[in-house]
C-alpha cells in the first residue's frame, strides 16, 4: 500500500476518540473493549512487547508531561527510548517516537502496512487506537530500544497498551474523567488504574489520598515507592519560564532544579518521573544528568506561552481537576491583567463547570469555540454557560472555528492582556498549529 492507501486504511477503523461518545447528557457507562483482541494482534506480530522492558504511566492528569519527562531523563542517560503517548497534538506522529522525535512518515507507513497485513487474521478487526499502540510496540522492536515509555489512553486494566508487562507502573494521580467508560467515583477509576500494575513490578504511586492508596498497594507488586513517603517535591517556586524545584526520590536528593514547564503541578509530575527513571535504573541519576534533562523538556499545549503582546497562553484542559490546575498557575505565575478566554469543550464535559474550574470572571471576554472533531460541544452552549456564570453578555462571543476563534481573541485583547486557550486538546491543538506554524 502507498502512504495515501495506509492512511485510508486506518482510518477507516473505529476511532473512539474522534468520533465515538456518549449523547449529550448520558450518564451511560460504556463497556470497555476486551484485551483478547489487542492481545491476539501482538501475538501475530510476533509479541514485539516481550523484546524490551517497559515503564507503563496511568493516571488523570500529567500522563503525557511524565512521560515526557521520564524520556528525556533516560535519554539523557544514555539510553535508546521509545515513547508511545496520546492523543497527539497536532500531528499524528508526535504519538509514537524515539529519544524524542517523532516516528518518519515511511517508518509510520511501512509498520502500519504490516499490520494490515495481518488485520485479515483477526476474528474480529481492530480499533484505531489498537492499531496506533501495536505500530508503537512493533516499531519499538524493530529499532530495538533499550526501554519503552508507555503512556496509558484511557484507564488501564482493559486499555490496549496493557498488553505491555510494565516493570515500573507509574500512577500520576486519580480524578473523575472519562467516567462514562471508567465509571462515576475514584474508587471504580482508581480500580481501573491499577490494572496496570503486574506482578513483580515497581509502582510508583503518585496518588496520596488515604482511600485509594490501598487499591493500589494490594497488587502484587515487587516494590512500593510512595508520594511524600519515598519520593516527592520539598521545593516549588516560580522562576522565569518554568519552575525552580526541589525533588527528593529514594535514590538522591535534588536541590535548585529548573524545570522549563508552568504550573506548580509540573513539579509533581517531575517528581514521579524522576522517581521511575531512577527506579529502572536502580540508581541515582546524578545531578549532570538530571540538570540537563529536565532543561531540555517540553511539553506542548500544557501551559504554553506561544506569543506575547498580549501573552498567548495555551492549555490541553480537559477535565475539571486539570481546569483547576491551569487556574491556580494563572493566578501564580501570570499576574491578573485583561484576560479573554478562548473555549470549547467536548460534550462529555458541562461547560459550566469547566469555565467555573478555569476562574473565568465577570470582567472577562469569552470567544467559544467547536474543537474539532465530531463530538464537541456546540459552542452556542459554552457561550450560554458564560453567561449564566455572570460574563457580560456584550463579551461574550461565538465563533465556530477554532483558529478564527483565536485571532478574534487577539483582536479584542490590549497588548498588556493575556489571551488564554483551554477546554480540550482539540481545541489546543488547532489553536498551536494557527498561532506558531
Amino acid at each position: 500500500m502507498n502512504r495515501d492507501e495506509v492512511r485510508a486504511w486506518l482510518d477507516s477503523h473505529v476511532n473512539l476518540e474522534r468520533m465515538a461518545g456518549v449523547p449529550s447528557g448520558s450518564n451511560r457507562r460504556m463497556a470497555p473493549a476486551p484485551l483478547s483482541r489487542m492481545e491476539k494482534l501482538v501475538e501475530l506480530l510476533g509479541s514485539p512487547q516481550l523484546q524490551y522492558p517497559a515503564i507503563h504511566i496511568t493516571g488523570t492528569n500529567g500522563k503525557t508531561s511524565a512521560a515526557r519527562i521520564t524520556t528525556s531523563l533516560l535519554v539523557a542517560a544514555g539510553l535508546s527510548v521509545g515513547t508511545d503517548t496520546s492523543p497527539y497534538l497536532e500531528r499524528f506522529n508526535e504519538r509514537i517516537s524515539w529519544n524524542g522525535e517523532p516516528i518518519p512518515d515511511d517508518e509510520l507507513d511501512r509498520v502500519l502496512a504490516s499490520i494490515a497485513d495481518v488485520e485479515l487474521l483477526l476474528d474480529e478487526r481492530p480499533s484505531y487506537f489498537e492499531i496506533i499502540n501495536a505500530a508503537a510496540l512493533e516499531w519499538f522492536a524493530d529499532i530495538a530500544v533499550d526501554v519503552a515509555v508507555i503512556e496509558v489512553g484511557l484507564g488501564g486494566t482493559w486499555d490496549s497498551t496493557n498488553v505491555v508487562d510494565g516493570q515500573i507502573a507509574v500512577v500520576t494521580n486519580v480524578d473523575l474523567d472519562h467516567v462514562e467508560y471508567l465509571g462515576p467515583t475514584r474508587v471504580g477509576i482508581a480500580e481501573e488504574k491499577a490494572g496496570i500494575v503486574k506482578p513483580g513490578a515497581t509502582l510508583v504511586l503518585g496518588e496520596t489520598d488515604p482511600e485509594l492508596v490501598p487499591i493500589f498497594t494490594a497488587r502484587e507488586s515487587g516494590r512500593i515507592v510512595q508520594r511524600d513517603r519515598d519520593f516527592g517535591v520539598r521545593g516549588n517556586e516560580v522562576a522565569v519560564g518554568g519552575r525552580l524545584v526541589e525533588i527528593y526520590t529514594p535514590y538522591a536528593a535534588y536541590p535548585d532544579l529548573f524545570l522549563p514547564l508552568h504550573g506548580a503541578h509540573q513539579a509533581d509530575n517531575a517528581s514521579a518521573a524522576l522517581t521511575a527513571a531512577e527506579c529502572f535504573l536502580d540508581r541515582e541519576l546524578g545531578d549532570d544528568i538530571v540538570t540537563a534533562a529536565f532543561a531540555s523538556v517540553k511539553s506542548p499545549g500544557r501551559l504554553e506561552v506561544v506569543a506575547h503582546n498580549p501573552l498567548v497562553v495555551i492549555d490541553g484542559t480537559k477535565n475539571l481537576a486539570g481546569a483547576r490546575a491551569v487556574r491556580a498557575a494563572l493566578a501564580e505565575e501570570f499576574p491578573r491583567a485583561r484576560r479573554t478566554w478562548v473555549v470549547g469543550v467536548l460534550r462529555q464535559k458541562d461547560a459550566r463547570e469547566m469555565l467555573d474550574a478555569l476562574g473565568v470572571t465577570d470582567d472577562d471576554v469569552v470567544v467559544a469555540c467547536r474543537p474539532e472533531l465530531p463530538r464537541a460541544r456546540d459552542p452556542e452552549e459554552v457561550a450560554d454557560a458564560a453567561r449564566e456564570i455572570g460574563v457580560v453578555p456584550e463579551r461574550v462571543h461565538v465563533v465556530d472555528a477554532v483558529g478564527e476563534a483565536v485571532d478574534r481573541a487577539i483582536e479584542l485583547t490590549p497588548h498588556d492582556g493575556q489571551v488564554v486557550i483551554a477546554g480540550s486538546l482539540y481545541v489546543a491543538g488547532p489553536a498551536r498549529a494557527h498561532l506558531v506554524f
